[in-house]
């Protein structure tokens, strides 16, 4: 499938910026989180002799409680605190050098098993040709994140990353879009913002910044007719495309 542009009064000026998604957005989540979770259940299998199903279905209900006790902050997403909390419910108590060993070996599968989106590179780097600063905004903590964009060897790609550990909120909250803007020194420029998840990134986005949002397809299909998506795309190559088809991939002088 190829691009399609919703609202196009929303693309007639070049970005000042581009802001990103990271999770499902530049990589496949899934894969890589199933990947994360095989090696934990097999681990556990041999440390505590639970099941799968077992294993996972507490895991699941600690996950639960942990979002509960902290809400829309960067913490709800510790792999460390599920599994400290996983232990618990299955009566074990806090197992502080088991907690940290399922979360290292659930982290070590995951980012072994990325893989970038097609395209995410070459778009990036056109980007850059064209002076246009790029900055992810993401949820979860920063030391994760950061892992996790040296994994996908695109650490040096982007002039700026926020995380909701240091902004204090989770999309959809504002902090996140609006400290990016800040650190960007942008007040009201045109900025795009591209992501897979619908409220997060482009609800998210569009209320606090007005940003133009654009969303993977097969994550906002459902949504786009409505105020909150201007374009979705299935493949970074199209959104290349686009910024050649307007000229914006000259450096402005």
């Amino acid at each position: 499938m190829t691009l399609a542009v919703i609202n196009s009064v929303n693309f007639e000026s070049r970005p000042a910026a581009v802001l990103f998604d990271l999770d499902n957005t530049l990589y496949p989540y899934g894969p890589a989180d199933e990947a994360g979770m095989k090696s934990v259940v097999k681990k556990a299998a041999t440390k505590l002799g639970t099941d799968s199903a077992e294993f996972k279905d507490v895991f699941a209900r600690a996950r639960d409680d942990v979002k509960q006790q902290l809400g829309n902050l960067a913490s709800s997403h510790s792999r460390l605190l599920y599994f400290q909390r996983t232990l618990e419910l299955l009566g074990l108590r806090s197992q502080v050098l088991l907690s940290l060993e399922f979360e290292q070996t659930y982290w070590r599968s995951f980012l072994s098993a990325m893989t970038l989106r097609e395209g995410v590179r070459e778009f990036l780097d056109l980007l850059a040709r064209a002076s246009i600063p790029k900055v992810v905004v993401t949820d979860l903590t920063s030391q994760i994140q950061f892992r996790k964009l040296l994994f996908l060897d695109l650490d040096q790609r982007f002039e700026y990353v926020v995380t909701s550990e240091e902004s204090g909120a989770d999309k959809p909250d504002s902090a996140g879009f609006e400290l990016a803007m800040k650190k960007l020194s942008l007040g009201t420029e045109p900025v795009w913002m591209i992501g897979d998840n619908y409220l997060s990134d482009l609800v998210g986005a569009k209320s606090a910044i007005g940003a133009t949002t654009i969303g993977l397809r097969s994550d906002v299909e459902d949504r786009s007719s409505d105020d909150y998506v201007d374009a979705t795309f299935d493949s970074f190559i199209e959104l290349e495309h686009l910024v050649i088809d307007r000229g914006w991939n000259k450096q402005i002088n």
